[in-house]
């Protein structure tokens, strides 16, 4: 079971109150019409996908200052911007900031971790099977990290990599590979799906996370695939901002990158409709974008520790969104075996 205590970045309570007077204001869950081409609008209501807190940025680098950092999916010249449209300046007395980031999307989909694996490990392509109209779709995300709880292991990913948006029954089959990847469906089913925290439409999310048991526990190993190597420990360490991290997901493989926000709220779009999560981890890439389609479910380490930090859900091309790993391990009550 995760062990309780985890203490986190404390953020000063006028800055968490300017944050999320922002978000009660401007991160709307209505996503409105699909986008076209070269469309963008000014409206903040629909450009507005992210609301956290950071150093403001100056001439591309980070400043001294805190303040409230609104993401947008496209970011605007302010002589494009009708006045009524424009975004504050400050937020009970905090400055304000704008990065562009684009519409955050689940990251289910789709390589480099996509091969049959056994022993099954942390990084490499995992997923469910379509069933019903969409029979036939494939697709694949990651798997996290193996986990524990009452003497049984389990494989750690996203809800929309292993119980598809809540849509599976538990003991659904999770193959390895997903079937994107050439999976052989008769013969390459590792585990059955265990518990999943719903994903709410009503409300803010804090995690998007499921477990399955595997069907023989000698067909996975908690060691972590290439450069990430193995954790020191598997108990969490708290994000924090300006934190270097890495991972190994199933699209983009091994990548690196730092943290710039521990408290966003932000808009993600899934099948089952546009869904907000609150006090989410931003990461951004160093030469290369952090994740990709398909590295959903990756767990996210801190490069130096070797502690585990996130799990990755969702980004954009510039931008990974990631749960804090104690509220995953919590919800689901398990902990991760290093």
């Amino acid at each position: 079971m995760a062990k309780a205590g985890i203490t986190r970045v404390t953020i000063p309570k006028p800055l968490l109150d300017a944050k999320n007077s922002a978000a009660a204001e401007f991160l709307s869950p209505d996503t409105g019409e699909v986008l076209t081409a070269f469309l963008a609008r000014p409206n903040p209501q629909h450009n507005v996908v992210g609301v956290g807190l950071g150093r403001k940025i100056v001439k591309g680098k980070a400043s001294a200052n805190y303040c409230v950092r609104f993401y947008v999916e496209k970011k605007l010249p302010k002589e494009a911007i009708p006045k009524e449209f424009m975004l504050p300046e400050k937020v009970g007395g905090i400055p304000t900031d704008v990065v562009e980031t684009g519409r955050f999307r689940a990251f289910a989909g789709g390589a480099k971790e996509r091969a049959r694996v056994r022993p099954a490990r942390p990084g490499c392509s995992v997923g469910f099977a379509f069933s019903g109209a969409k029979a036939g779709t494939v697709m694949a995300g990651t798997f996290g990290a193996v986990v524990e709880a009452d003497g049984k292991r389990f494989i750690l990913s996203n809800n929309h990599v292993l119980a598809n948006e809540n849509g599976l029954p538990i003991g659904s089959d999770i193959f390895q590979p997903g079937l994107l990847d050439k999976n052989a469906p008769t013969s390459d089913v590792i585990a059955k799906l265990a518990k999943f925290i719903p994903l709410a439409t009503s409300h803010a999310n804090q995690v998007d996370c499921a477990i399955a048991e595997p069907t023989d526990v000698k067909l996975t190993s908690p060691t972590i695939m290439p450069k990430v190597g193995k954790l020191k420990s598997g108990q969490p360490l708290a994000a924090a901002v300006s934190m270097k991290v890495e991972k190994t997901g199933r699209t983009t493989g091994y990548t690196t990158g730092t943290i710039q926000d521990i408290s966003a709220n932000v808009k993600v779009g899934y099948e089952i409709g546009a869904l907000t999560f609150s006090n989410q981890i931003i990461i951004v890439g160093g030469a290369t974008s952090f994740s990709d389609a398909g590295d959903s479910g990756s767990l996210i380490v801190e490069q130096a520790a070797k502690r585990p930090v996130g799990l990755l859900f969702a980004g954009s091309a510039s931008h990974t969104i990631a749960n804090h790993i104690e509220d995953v391990l919590n919800q689901l009550k398990v902990s991760i075996v290093a």
